[in-house]
């Protein structure tokens, strides 16, 4: 079903928006969350939250695309969970992918305020624009999604190890990049 007629039945508070948006976007929100969670049943409620956070916002939102409202939803509450349940722990996906790009960026706790925060947001899309197609595919599914270095590789057709090279390079190149704008010291 395509993307507009699941926002519909939203809007007609259908409870069968529901079960499209889970036939249509359900496996991947499921292994967005378990990346993040690194649990299944933790995964299975963050996805179910997520659902129920978007049955609450739409309407009067009309999203699109729909995928990314709901990634975001997920990812948001992945994030709650991971934090409350595992944040000093180093068993997920999502752990070993921040531990790789803090390097690259300025200690969280020096950021004194949100506006520097989407600053750095907005130097980093900045980035983002400057990198080829493939590379901000890898950098997103790396970094937003909490994809595995295998789960890339297998995504882009390249070996696993050619997926930890060009990371390597991408945060390389970050950390120069955020240096020549004053943001890395």
């Amino acid at each position: 079903m395509e993307d507009e007629k699941i926002i519909d039945l939203f809007f007609e508070r259908s409870e069968q928006a529901i079960q499209e948006l889970d036939i249509k976007y359900g496996q991947f929100c499921h292994k967005l969350s378990y990346n993040i969670v690194n649990s299944r049943q933790d995964a299975e409620e963050c996805v179910n939250d997520a659902y129920l956070g978007a049955w609450n916002t739409i309407p009067p939102a009309r999203p699109s695309p729909l995928l990314t409202y709901i990634c975001k939803i997920v990812r948001n509450i992945s994030l709650k969970i991971y934090y409350r349940t595992a944040a000093a722990k180093r068993n997920s996906t999502y752990t070993i992918a921040m531990e790789e790009i803090e390097a690259c960026t300025t200690d969280p706790k020096t950021v004194e305020c949100e506006i520097e925060a989407k600053e750095l947001a907005r130097i980093i899309e900045s980035f983002l624009d400057t990198m080829t197609k493939e590379n901000r595919v890898i950098f997103m599914r790396r970094y937003w999604f909490a994809d595995s270095c295998r789960d890339i590789a297998g995504f882009v057709g390249l070996t696993e190890k050619n997926i930890t090279v060009r990371l390597t390079r991408i945060r390389q190149k970050l950390m120069e990049y955020l240096t020549e704008r004053g943001v890395y010291v």
